[in-house]
């Protein structure tokens, strides 16, 4: 019998300080007293990790507040939020994001560009983002710190080495997406995610699913995705690729998909089916859709009610197959469900009884930044798993802004 190796006191001492600075990082300014609650850490503990964290530049302390479990005032701690920051980028179908984020979730500056259809090549999308990132870093605080990089993108990725496995809407096959735009941007390291998977990660921590320990979230713009969590921990599948929900066949009579079965649950209630459905086309946007909605056009009131139909339909599945407490409608099916709610829960109504009883249908707290937010959160974990450590190893980025 092989017994387990005991933790070091150095182990358990940069455990606790990640623990602190993860709570700091999801919960914002927390007095010592209640970190000393949260973590269970004796008082001088707390005091001498957060001192630690301060003297890094990782958090501040300020004047105390209320009063502690010994009836003196209680130090209160804040996270660095504009001296440090990650790069968070989402590349979609349409549009390009990239955001400068601070340790708290704090979306400190961000630049946007809309790409067509089809205009998505690699080196085109790097060339943005070197731009975006470019301008990000220039407007940066002098002695403000980059920790980190991270990457939401519209496809299967394989997020061990940061290649894009599949994406169909965009036309990438195998791209090693992350290694190239480390490279074009000078970085050490970026870090790669499923749009979906990161959409669940910021809706868990910090919107609509912060009270569930089981939720999905539905992203995606031309396709649809789903991010899953069960027991509150991610579902990723053996190499990664679960939940490619969009997927689903739904309708046997439906449409070929891009992936090239029909029927599947995207192409009825992506973008491009609902497009189909209302007539109206592609380049006008997915806002002349809602225009044409909220004016009470025809084709496009049965369109999106059409849409909405095989939403619910999708939905009853999903609640039948994972019993999720909470399912977050984002990307742009967020869209679809807040004009057919009451249809897709007439379709709900249709699921098995227990399961149905337990979930409720929400719209993302994060509104459209939920797969950015994601991004970044999956930049910061290298900093919040040993924050003394990763200082230590500045990207060149640091090194160039520093």
């Amino acid at each position: 019998m092989i017994t387990p190796r005991a933790a070091t006191q150095e182990e358990v001492r940069r455990h606790n300080l990640g623990r602190l600075l993860r709570l700091l990082h999801i919960r914002g300014g927390t007095s010592r007293a209640e970190l000393t609650a949260l973590t269970r850490l004796n008082r001088s503990t707390v005091r001498a990790l957060t001192g630690e964290l301060v003297e890094a530049g990782l958090v501040r302390e300020s004047a105390p507040v209320g009063r502690g479990a010994a009836g003196r005032p209680s130090i209160r701690v804040e996270p660095e939020s504009e001296r440090v920051f990650v790069l968070a980028i989402d590349v979609g179908v349409e549009r390009v994001v990239a955001a400068r984020i601070g340790l708290g979730g704090v979306v400190l500056d961000r630049r946007s560009t809309q790409q067509v259809r089809g205009d998505s090549d690699p080196p085109q999308v790097l060339h943005r983002l070197k731009v975006m990132v470019g301008e990000l870093l220039s407007a940066a605080p002098v002695d403000a710190r980059c920790v980190g990089a991270g990457v939401s993108v519209c496809g299967v990725v394989d997020s061990r080495d940061g290649t894009v496995r599949f994406a169909p809407n965009v036309g990438w096959v195998d791209v090693p997406f992350g290694p190239m735009l480390a490279d074009h941007l000078g970085l050490a390291l970026i870090a790669v995610g499923n749009d979906a998977d990161l959409g669940v990660m910021a809706e868990h921590l910090r919107g609509a699913a912060a009270d569930a320990s089981d939720a999905i979230y539905l992203s995606g713009e031309v396709g649809v995705g789903g991010g899953i969590i069960l027991g509150g921990q991610p579902l990723v599948g053996a190499g990664g690729y679960a939940g490619e929900v969009g997927h689903m066949s739904v309708n046997p009579e439906g449409r070929i998909c891009r992936c090239g079965r029909r029927g599947c649950w995207e192409t009825e209630v992506g973008e491009d089916g609902v497009f189909r459905s209302t007539g109206i086309p592609p380049e006008a946007g997915f806002e002349q859709v809602l225009a044409a909605y909220a004016a009470g056009d025809g084709a496009a009131l049965a369109g999106v009610h059409r849409a909405g139909h095989w939403l619910g339909v999708g939905v009853v599945d999903l609640v039948n197959i994972f019993n999720p407490q909470v399912i977050v409608f984002g990307g742009a099916v967020r869209h679809i469900f807040s004009l057919t709610e009451q249809l897709v829960k007439e379709a709900l109504a249709t699921a098995l009884a227990a399961p149905r009883a337990q979930v409720r249908l929400a719209p993302p707290a994060l509104g459209a930044d939920s797969t950015l937010v994601g991004a970044a959160e999956l930049a910061f974990a290298r900093l919040l798993e040993d924050p003394l450590g990763t200082l230590t190893t500045p990207t060149r980025t640091e090194a160039a802004i520093v």
